[in-house]
């Protein structure tokens, strides 16, 4: 496999790291917390996908959008029962709710759909077609998942700069107490974060086992971390930076295990991680925020 496919493939895995990571960097950057359930959310949405496509015989859009559904409303109830009671306490202790939940969300799984892989069946329809005399195989689906992310890059841009609860969602990131004395609903603004974070996932789940397709309780989990990895990458609390960030890695991972070694691919992510944050601890879209005592 050549050089040009070689990247094509990393810019695709990277765009579904990229959504990811756009999800993990909406949540922080508005209620300043790392929701490290976020990577199983995209495995409940691949089963939802799935259930739907397969056992309900419905068409692939309807089972993208009940994945959608199910996840956003997810989102909400998870952000509601575990995360709004501790919306004051110490980080320490959200951090722990978070992978508590994580943890509920794979065992709940597991006792629902067994431990066995499931063979998912894409929701992106056709055959690869090639460019560049043969040099060049693209897929449907690395087509589809490149066009999602950028386009819900762009949608999440404009959204958080140009809309009424963007605003909203900025004003409550700079300060949730003066947020709140302008007559800005707090609670509201951030259980829509955490919906919008949770329909991502969806999306991501959906397009993930399309191009990887196998499903299993633990599916979200490590694309889940390295989304993360992407989003602090980029520069956490920036949209380009978490989208920069996931094409970069995706493109870092699929590179080292051709030309290095697959076995150390995920190593040569995390240590060039290390490097870039040694450099700029903000990311490499992050700006550094100065905190007023």
């Amino acid at each position: 496999m050549g050089f040009l496919n070689h990247l094509i493939n990393g810019v695709s895995l990277g765009s579904i790291y990229a959504i990811i990571a756009l999800g993990y960097t909406m949540v922080y950057g508005i209620a300043k917390m790392l929701n490290f359930a976020h990577g199983d959310v995209i495995m409940v949405g691949g089963y939802m996908c799935f259930c739907a496509t397969t056992y309900l015989g419905w068409p692939a859009p309807a089972g993208v959008l009940l994945a959608v559904v199910v996840c956003t409303a997810l989102g909400v109830v998870i952000e509601r029962l575990a995360y709004k009671p501790l919306r004051m306490a110490p980080s320490l202790a959200v951090l722990i709710t978070a992978i508590g939940v994580s943890y509920f969300l794979q065992n709940a799984a597991l006792l629902i759909w067994g431990s066995g892989q499931k063979s998912f069946t894409s929701v992106v329809k056709g055959s690869p077609f090639q460019l560049f005399d043969g040099q060049l195989t693209v897929t449907p689906v690395t087509l589809v998942t490149v066009l999602a992310c950028i386009v819900i890059m762009i949608v999440l841009t404009l959204f958080t700069n140009k809309s009424k609860m963007g605003t909203a969602m900025r004003a409550v990131s700079e300060d949730k107490g003066a947020a709140q004395l302008m007559g800005i609903n707090v609670n509201t603004t951030i259980s829509l974060t955490f919906a919008i974070g949770s329909g991502l996932a969806a999306i991501a789940g959906v397009l993930l086992c399309s191009a990887y397709p196998t499903l299993m309780p633990t599916t979200g989990s490590m694309p889940g971390i390295k989304a993360f990895t992407a989003a602090v990458f980029g520069g956490i609390g920036s949209i380009p930076g978490a989208f920069v960030g996931g094409i970069l890695l995706g493109v870092i991972e699929i590179f080292a295990g051709a030309y290095i070694s697959t076995q150390l691919s995920n190593a040569i992510v995390f240590a060039v991680l290390i490097l870039v944050l040694l450099v700029k601890p903000d990311g490499l879209l992050g700006k550094r925020v100065s905190e007023k005592v």
